[in-house]
């Protein structure tokens, strides 16, 4: 019985340096540097978005789960009371974003929970450019204005 338990511990103690030893070894990774040069990027509109909103992707597919990418907004383009299904991490590059009527320009950093609701939109005067992250596809969820119509 004492080998019995001498071998049920050494496989214990062989299966956690396993387990330890997978956790802790670097995932597989691509060893090449991603390197896009701002004149090369070739925009299209964002699929799912009002006209004229044009995106790049930099990583992932926005169609179908997690991406990241640069969204560009025409002058003046405001996007009426939405939410989005996940969570939305955005770094404004060019122009501003505009959240709830407040202004955020070059620089600053923006993180949209999801399912919270809100406008948002770019400037008046010039387009503006944002980096995008989410951890699932775009989508644009507009909420209707109720007109007191039941």
């Amino acid at each position: 019985m004492k080998k019995l338990s001498s071998y049920i511990v050494l496989i214990l103690v062989g299966l956690i340096f396993v387990g330890t030893t997978e956790a802790s070894s670097p995932k597989k990774m691509n060893k090449e540097a991603v390197l896009r040069a701002a004149e090369d990027l070739k925009w299209e509109q964002l699929a799912g978005a009002p006209p004229g909103v044009m995106s790049v992707m930099l990583w992932g597919d926005n169609t179908k789960g997690a991406y990241g990418g640069f969204t560009k907004f025409p002058a003046s383009f405001k996007a009426p009371l939405h939410y989005h299904t996940d969570a939305t991490k955005i770094v404004v590059i060019k122009g501003a974003y505009t959240y709830n009527g407040k202004k955020y320009g070059p620089g600053s950093y923006v993180s949209v929970p999801a399912g919270l609701q809100h406008e948002s939109g770019g400037v008046e005067d010039s387009e503006s450019i944002f980096f995008i992250e989410q951890s699932g596809k775009f989508d644009l969820n507009i909420i209707e204005p109720s007109n007191g119509k039941k």
